[in-house]
């Protein structure tokens, strides 16, 4: 999608009538069914206007000009795209982001932001030096016209901050940008002749409005060089101990059904047959199973083969922390379930849905209008083949719906191969399936042949007496080299901003122990020793915040603190679980909902480790419960 796409010529032409704004706002209209905001609006008059003027002065009257580029495969739009020709003739454009900034002040805690006053107020923001950098990179790896063609489209970017006084000593010039200016230049207000001689120095010569028919023309497709790139690093990553909390690390070997699963994927394709007809696979597994160490080897493996696979989830925190992981080059593909809602027959060989039970009915929000389609369909629609991980009982808030029964359901009405399987082989819980099933039966979620447990060398479950003996449990594990959190059920408020020491609220209160949740998503500002919500399971300083289901759910531990809080007791005169709703502060459940919700929320936070589980219960009857589960 892009708003405007033209000579630049005719782009000078709108701009002297005053018509360029109402072209691009009915051009947003039409593409995206709604209106955009005034402020957007006034943006594009204010800097488009700009960059028309610098245009028309410097005589670059032949050129192409796309405004408001999307992205391909993402949400992200480049405000600028110029086309033209270099000196030689080579075809060349130059991505520009327009800012309307007036200063900004360094951010202490984050090396690549700034902070700067928009949309009403100071935030943390991308430098603009690396935020068109990035774009320039996403185009360069992705899209055909930048590397595939005979005769590629070579790149190059700037930004244009209209309203910035120029200042060397100003901190969007700070030493820490030294690179990443170099290679893409900020221009000021003051620097309105350098950026026109910038322009008409890299492209001299036109025909821009043939380059922009080639860049319509070519497709979305990751290059064979990042291929490689991503395959070599996951590869690397899971050799290592980079990927401890996302997966089984140390080595790279699948067994058994999980050799069946890979296989089966791995030969649809040798055979072709998702050319012929869309199939869906559905893997079932529980904890630790194995289920991201597949999904991850199939990313790498059918990547490295020149495949076009994207892996989606429904997590935040587990998303971006591969992407942190994987490195910039590889992150986009790794994206939500949402980011399909138009991506029909979009050309990828294999969607991978990890976390599968998250799915919701509709990818619709106050920010995405609904395509008619459910969630399902959109992705089953989005490519050949669909891989879909799933565990039912680990749906931990309302508006989750995946199920088997579902996802063969939907299938079905799209005409899909569909094919089952279930995972059994456990990498978690010192690879005890017994601890699982006993933590499901306890919770009385399944019957299995596990009710009561006994403590083995392989697992250790112990309950503490206090929630300061679980957290000193927890930091001796530690320092004695493991990894470890300590997580709750969500039995506190969350605040949603700092404290007047500029440190996160103490809100999970236990008598005299009082300890802060994760930091809260896209809280910015936060001091250097503590971690956002999204890498709070990767950084070793998320031992010192309590970690609740939305963070911690989709990582694993060597050891795992649990306190088990208000909102689920154990009933002794009925011999079931009862669910204290008004004793939750999770928005994500009801009353209508609750127990399960809540069952499966714990169950979920007691299978985080892979060499133990400790555990501080606040209801007595609950602890009481579970100590008669325990073998003596």
């Amino acid at each position: 999608m892009k708003l405007y796409a033209g000579s630049s010529l005719e782009f000078i032409r709108l701009n002297h009538r005053n018509q360029l704004a109402g072209e691009l706002k009915t051009a947003f209209f039409n593409s995206l069914g709604y209106n955009p905001s005034d402020n957007e609006v006034m943006s594009w008059r204010n800097s488009l206007s700009r960059m028309a003027i610098l245009l028309e002065e410097y005589k670059l009257n032949d050129h192409g000009i796309m405004v408001e580029y999307q992205l391909p495969m993402n949400s992200k739009r480049i405000d600028v795209i110029i086309c033209g020709k270099r000196e030689n003739n080579q075809k060349h454009s130059i991505i520009i982001e327009l800012k309307q900034w007036e200063r900004c002040q360094l951010n202490d805690y984050d090396s690549e932001r700034v902070l700067t006053y928009v949309g009403g107020g100071n935030r943390s923001v991308l430098h603009p030096s690396i935020q068109v950098g990035n774009y320039k990179y996403y185009l360069e790896f992705n899209q055909t016209a930048f590397y595939d063609e005979k005769d590629p489209i070579s790149l190059s970017a700037c930004s244009y901050l209209h309203n910035y006084a120029y200042d060397v000593t100003d901190p969007i010039f700070d030493k820490r940008f030294e690179q990443a200016l170099e290679e893409f230049p900020v221009f000021t207000n003051d620097d309105y002749d350098r950026l026109g001689q910038h322009l008409i120095g890299t492209l001299p010569n036109g025909n821009g409005v043939e380059i922009i028919q080639q860049i319509e023309k070519s497709k979305y497709a990751p290059s064979k060089k990042l291929l490689n790139h991503l395959s070599q690093v996951i590869k690397d990553k899971l050799s290592g101990n980079e990927l401890a909390v996302i997966g089984k690390s140390d080595d790279y070997v699948l067994l058994d059904e999980q050799l069946i699963v890979y296989d089966a994927i791995i030969s649809i394709i040798k055979a072709k047959k998702h050319l012929r007809k869309k199939h869906v696979l559905i893997i079932k597994g529980g904890p630790g199973t194995g289920k991201s160490v597949i999904a991850i080897k199939l990313l790498a493996d059918l990547s490295a083969k020149g495949h076009l696979v994207n892996y989606a989830t429904g997590s935040k925190a587990f998303t971006e922390t591969l992407r942190k992981v994987i490195s910039i080059k590889g992150g986009n593909f790794f994206k939500y379930f949402n980011s399909y809602t138009k991506a029909l027959n979009s050309g990828l060989d294999v969607l991978i849905l990890d976390e599968a039970h998250r799915i919701r009915k509709s990818s619709a929000s106050r920010f995405q209008k609904s395509t008619g389609y459910s969630q399902i369909v959109e992705l089953i629609n989005a490519s050949k083949i669909t891989v879909m991980f799933l565990d039912e009982l680990q749906a931990v808030r309302k508006g989750e719906i995946g199920s088997v029964d579902y996802f063969k359901e939907q299938a079905m009405t799209l005409n899909c191969e569909i094919l089952e399987f279930e995972l059994e082989s456990q990498f978690r819980c010192g690879g005890s399936n017994g601890y699982i099933n006993w933590v499901t039966n306890t919770l009385q979620l399944q019957r299995t042949a596990n009710p009561l447990w006994k403590n083995n060398e392989d697992f250790e479950f112990q309950i503490a007496s206090s929630p300061e003996q679980l957290e000193e449990w927890i930091k001796a594990k530690v320092d004695l080299g493991f990894t470890g959190r300590i997580t709750a059920g969500f039995c506190w408020p969350w605040s949603k901003e700092l404290s007047e020491n500029g440190t996160l609220k103490n809100d999970v209160k236990i008598g005299t122990f009082e300890r802060p949740w994760n930091a809260p998503p896209d809280l910015r500002g936060l001091p250097k020793n503590i971690p956002s919500a999204n890498f709070w399971a990767l950084d070793p300083n998320g031992l010192h915040q309590i970690g609740c289901i939305y963070t911690v759910q989709s990582f694993e531990f060597d050891y795992c603190a649990v306190i088990i809080g208000e909102d689920l007791v154990f009933d002794f005169n009925k011999g079931e679980w009862m669910a204290q709703f008004d004793k939750s502060f999770d928005s994500g459940i009801d009353k209508n909902n609750a127990l399960t919700l809540i069952k499966n929320t714990y169950r979920v936070l007691l299978t985080r480790g892979m060499k133990g589980c400790f555990v501080y219960f606040m209801n007595k009857d609950t602890e009481n419960f579970f100590k008669s589960r325990l073998e003596k």
